[in-house]
């Protein structure tokens, strides 16, 4: 198939679009990525894309598009400028520089903003291609949690966007089985939406893997390990008050491997809270390096604030942890919570409940090595079935093709190209 990815994220930015697009061309397929200049989770266009972007022009054997936006900077209003800076630059400059070409299928990565939808929406259009369009985030839920949008009349302008862009796709993805139907509540009954999770970024063989030395070495410690995004959703005023009510558990060390607009924020509370001698930032690296990282912890931490829009999620972050065979920490409500408690792959507790963090990391740290190695196998079992790489990309793939085939019989040919 000939696929046109439209993502405002993708490589050298760490997401999952960038292992399906890779995964997508080795077995065959023609891919074309239309995005963005990289500039996540820093706010800034990356120096290095700088000063060569014709280095990032390939990338897993698929041709990178790339339109110019304005970065995310610091802030809500340079935000929502960068989320409207891409879906018209992608709209304009991507419709002309995608000129002449033909797509057999569209597909939408949408972690987030909704507005990424524009653009493919009307690439759908000029194309005469389908679209499938997969949702990691629902809006205008999560704008009205993370409190970037509290007016309730914006929200309601954003619910209709949301409308618009969802009945004009041929397939929506919904990123756990309770967005469903969150989803259906913007959407004619005639689009057909369907349960797609996302799957492990990484690969674990802990057996080869050379511990990362920016980990502070010590004596015999209980490591708890957050790795991803450090940002409001993540709720770490939580995650930090039970770091302080664990201060004097010397044995105890928090380690966050990651970045985000909240980084900041974090340090000075480390600092301010006399949590330095446990509490370790180390920083962002790429997703090769994270089993490296890994193989210290004793449990992954993963969190979400206590929102109604949180309950609904699955952590992106979760699937990995899962792969991983370590125990997972769940500071969560609903379905994520529920997949730890029912897999039997680590403890949780509800969501901004430090002090029930606290307590669950104490009975973590209490278990016999036996009892922590049976935990992670579980999760490594169920990593196994529910949320098995290939078996995730060969369904979607299948989606897409019965998409291509309907749409050819449509119009009599494969795509069109304007």
């Amino acid at each position: 198939m000939r696929i046109l990815v439209v993502s405002q994220y993708f490589w050298p930015e760490n997401f999952r679009i960038n292992d399906l697009v890779t995964e997508w061309c080795q077995r065959g397929h023609d891919v074309t990525v239309l995005t963005g200049c990289p500039n996540y989770p820093s706010g800034e266009v990356f120096p290095e894309f700088r000063e060569n972007p014709e280095k990032y022009a390939r990338y897993g054997g698929a041709k990178v598009v790339r339109v110019p936006l304005r970065p995310r900077g610091n802030g809500a209003v340079r935000l929502l400028v960068n989320y409207a800076s891409f879906a018209l630059s992608a709209s304009f400059f991507g419709a002309w520089r995608l000129r002449g070409e033909a797509y057999d299928v569209i597909f939408v990565f949408e972690p987030s903003p909704i507005t990424v939808g524009l653009p493919a929406a009307l690439l759908r259009r000029l194309k005469q291609a389908p679209l499938a369009f997969w949702v990691l985030d629902l809006w205008p839920e999560t704008l009205e949690a993370v409190g970037v949008v509290r007016s309730p009349q914006i929200l309601k302008i954003v619910g209709r966007l949301v409308s618009f862009i969802y009945n004009r796709c041929d397939l929506v993805l919904a990123q756990s089985r309770s967005f469903i139907p969150a989803i259906r509540k913007y959407c004619r009954p005639q689009v057909r939406v369907e349960y797609f999770p996302s799957w492990s970024d990484s690969t674990f063989d802990f057996s080869s893997v050379k511990p990362a030395g920016e980990v502070p070495a010590g004596g015999l410690f209980f490591n708890v390990m957050f790795a991803g995004n450090i940002g409001d959703a993540q709720d770490f005023p939580a995650i930090l008050d039970a770091a302080e009510i664990l201060r004097d558990e010397k044995r105890i060390r928090w380690l966050v491997v990651g970045d985000g607009r909240a980084v900041d924020w974090v340090r000075s509370e480390v600092a301010k809270r006399g949590l330095t001698d446990c509490f370790f930032m180390l920083g962002q690296y790429p997703v090769e390096r994270m089993p490296s990282f890994y193989i210290h912890a004793d449990a992954l931490l993963v969190s979400l604030k206590d929102t109604p829009i949180f309950a609904m999620t699955i952590p992106g972050k979760l699937q990995s942890y899962l792969a991983s065979g370590i125990p997972v920490l769940a500071m969560l409500n609903g379905e994520g919570a529920e997949i730890v408690r029912q897999s039997g792959s680590g403890l949780s507790c509800s969501a901004g409940d430090g002090k029930a963090l606290a307590t669950a990391v104490l009975k973590l740290a209490a278990m016999p090595k036996e009892e922590l190695s049976a935990m992670g196998l579980c999760g490594l079992a169920l990593s196994r079935t529910e949320f098995d790489r290939e078996t995730l990309i060969s369904r979607l793939l299948a989606w897409l093709d019965d998409l291509a085939m309907n749409n050819q019989q449509q119009f009599g040919k494969s795509g069109k190209s304007r």
